[in-house]
């Protein structure tokens, strides 16, 4: 599925990863995010959402 299709969710890093373990800091950087206010595009997918979870006290999720 492409990110840009149906099923799409828009992640946004609000807080730093500076201090948070770095299981936390790999999945932000595994859902592409390199820097706080930056956003990306994602699949909705099981693998997305594992990695949001993880990092849910650092990110904000909307629809695309």
């Amino acid at each position: 599925m492409n990110a840009n299709t149906k099923g799409a969710m828009r992640v946004t890093l609000e807080k730093s990863v500076a201090g948070q373990l770095k299981s936390i800091a790999a999945s932000v950087r595994g859902l592409g995010l390199r820097r706080r206010h930056q956003s990306v595009t994602v699949a909705d997918t099981a693998e997305n959402r594992g990695m949001i979870r993880a990092a849910r006290h650092l990110v904000k999720v909307e629809n695309a």
